[in-house]
């Protein structure tokens, strides 16, 4: 192993990140790095990662501060080397976020199908169900980087476009410094429950301001939304118990050296209470977290 002096002695204060991109093949590895670069990141696309110290070393001593990397399958014999070589770069100083991508083995399929490149860890036989095969390398793939994935950043590109996804990307690497970030994620169950979720909350049994007609085409992030649902003692009752449950396990999560935890709330559309649960938990919690706000369903609109 190469000796160096850790970074965090010869960069600057608040300057100095490293940014590993990871994930499923598929999920938008490139579209993310693509975002970073555009940000300012000095990147490089599927470096091994036993490359990845030495990498981090020369562009900080051409005081390239920001710098970018993405590691994934292709570089599978390497992988176990990864996680402990993440945590001896921490304990060196270097401030490293890695951020996982993931999506649905539906979305993996059909993004495959459409752009008809072959998954990196897929041999198909004549002849064979090339789905099947496809399937197949993507479980396998996720087998690999399991133990990864557990200490990364999740993202769950699904349901995103990329120009969503390079959004999410900046304000997850624009986050400002804390112990750990929170963010609050609103989603439709008909969609499906995100992939990144660490807790999910439903509140689809809140009153449902989409049968009230002047407030259907509104989202909870309007006035009227708002004060129609701070009028149901049910609503504040069920944020208020979120809100104790988070505050009560979150000194845990920092205690356990989590970076991030993404908190989503769930209703029938995406549309009203989930937004306005976001926006509401969100506040409560800025003051204490770095907090991030998703709205799934609505960002994808705009």
């Amino acid at each position: 192993m190469s000796e160096w002096l850790p970074l965090e002695a010869k960069v600057p204060a608040g300057q100095g990140e490293v940014i590993l991109i990871t994930g499923i093949s598929g999920s938008g590895k490139s579209v993310a790095l693509h975002a970073l670069e555009d940000a300012g990141y000095f990147c490089v696309d599927n470096l091994p990662p036993e490359l990845l110290r030495d990498f981090i070393k020369l562009e900080h001593e051409r005081y390239t501060y920001r710098v970018a990397a993405a590691v994934d399958v292709r570089t599978a014999a390497s992988l176990p080397h990864l996680l402990p070589l993440i945590a001896e770069l921490r304990h060196e100083g270097v401030r490293i976020r890695p951020i996982f991508l993931d999506a649905t083995d539906d979305a993996l399929v059909r993004r495959f199908s459409e752009t008809r490149r072959p998954h990196p860890l897929s041999s198909v036989p004549a002849g064979s169900d090339a789905t099947r095969a496809l399937l197949e390398a993507i479980h396998l793939e996720r087998d690999l980087l399991a133990d990864l994935r557990e200490v990364c950043t999740v993202i769950d590109t699904s349901q995103l476009r990329p120009a969503l996804l390079r959004g999410w990307v900046r304000s997850l690497v624009g986050a400002r410094e804390s112990a750990m970030t929170l963010v609050f994620e609103s989603f439709a169950f008909k969609h499906g429950v995100p992939l990144d979720a660490d807790y999910v909350f439903d509140v689809r049994v809140l009153p449902n301001p989409h049968y009230i007609r002047e407030l259907r085409p509104l989202t909870g992030r309007d006035a009227p939304v708002a004060a129609y649902l701070e009028q149901q003692p049910e609503v504040i009752e069920m944020l208020m118990q979120i809100q104790q449950f988070l505050a009560r396990w979150l000194p845990s999560f920092e205690e356990d050296q989590r970076s991030y935890l993404t908190v989503a709330i769930g209703c029938t559309g995406g549309q009203h209470r989930s937004v306005y649960s976001v926006e509401w938990l969100a506040r409560l919690f800025d003051d204490q977290h770095a907090t991030l706000i998703r709205h799934r369903e609505l960002d994808a609109r705009d």
